[in-house]
């Protein structure tokens, strides 16, 4: 039997693993992980809003997370029903950040195509300028000097907006990508309160 001054302690355990770092979420039941439109099983059931919205606050107020501790009353807790949701955030977690991993490369591909179309551009037009030089014909010498007028801009416009999309769009149109890759490698652990 346990005595007060050892419960105490095991409360006060319990409660610093609680507060130390990472992300703690306090529950009511298991279905305030999930969608109360949705019916289905846990396994394939949608994850609610609401804990999404609360672990992405949580984590923009941390640095690093390698836990995921939910919270929930002893005497709700089922260990069969924590396994299957367990995997089931996980399988969430990871879906969203391939998702979110794809948005981002797709970005970078598309701003490296750009990048190299305005790199391609400023050379032909180098060459441009170098081959009006040798003309003595004063139409061609202007048709020259229009196309290198025109190819100046264009290249480096699509020079630097190939560098825009691979530095700065990326990260401004996948603003979960960092989040998903978190909650990924967390660890998922429920605990008594």
């Amino acid at each position: 039997m346990e005595t007060k001054e050892e419960l105490r302690e095991d409360v006060i355990e319990e409660s610093l693993k609680v507060r130390e770092g990472n992300i703690s979420l306090v529950l009511d039941s298991y279905d305030d992980l999930f969608s109360d439109f949705d019916p289905r099983p846990y396994a394939s059931r949608g994850l609610s809003d609401d804990f999404i919205f609360e672990c992405k606050k949580a984590v923009r107020d941390k640095g690093g997370i390698t836990e995921l501790r939910l919270l929930i009353p002893a005497n709700k807790r089922n260990m069969r029903e924590e396994g299957i949701i367990k995997k089931r955030l996980k399988e969430h977690f990871k879906k969203h950040f391939r998702e979110e991993h794809k948005i981002i490369k797709r970005i970078k591909r598309e701003g490296l195509l750009w990048f190299f179309i305005g790199s391609i551009i400023l050379v032909i037009s180098t060459f441009l300028f170098e081959f009006k030089g040798n003309l003595t014909n004063t139409y061609l010498r202007v048709f020259f000097d229009f196309l290198f007028i025109i190819s100046q801009p264009a290249g480096w416009f699509t020079f630097w907006e190939g560098l825009g999309k691979i530095f700065i769009v990326a990260r401004e149109e996948s603003p979960d990508y960092e989040f998903y890759k978190k909650m990924m490698d967390c660890n998922v652990y429920f605990l008594n309160y």
